[in-house]
């Protein structure tokens, strides 16, 4: 595939984590996808993603990814990323708060025919849960 079309299909994989028409996700992440990364409890393929972004999106509703940076080649896009909202929902054990959260992450994806076949990632989960308030243990 060419660059400009995988760049295209992270574009959509992003606008269906915002608006929270995850179904799409369907069509930009294959079937066999691997992740290198997975969130806890995220199950495989498609609706590993799709259920995690559920949660998330009950936990933040307003849950919103801005992509600061990205990278591309032929087969890969890199993205350095920004993810914001409300805390109004549970959140690992963690009951609404409202408060604003803030936080970095980065991905690498894959990409064969235009979808996400294998990934690397890491958000900053730690950063999430103490500005939810969360004691954490060292």
């Amino acid at each position: 595939m060419r660059k400009q079309d995988n760049i295209t299909a992270q574009e959509r994989f992003g606008k269906a984590v915002n608006s929270g028409n995850l179904e799409v996700l369907t069509e930009v992440v294959a079937p066999g996808v691997v992740d290198n990364d997975p969130a806890p409890d995220q199950g495989p393929g498609p609706e590993g993603f799709i259920n995690l972004f559920e949660t998330m999106r009950e936990a933040f509703p307003d849950l919103n990814v801005t992509v600061d940076k990205m990278v591309a080649d032929d087969d890969n896009v890199a993205i350095a990323y920004t993810i914001t909202g409300t805390h109004k929902g549970d959140f690992m054990g963690v009951p609404a708060t409202n408060r604003q959260v803030s936080a970095r992450g980065v991905q690498i994806a894959k990409f064969e025919n235009g979808q996400i076949v294998e990934r690397w990632g890491s958000s900053d989960q730690l950063g999430i849960l103490q500005q939810i308030g969360a004691t954490v243990a060292a």
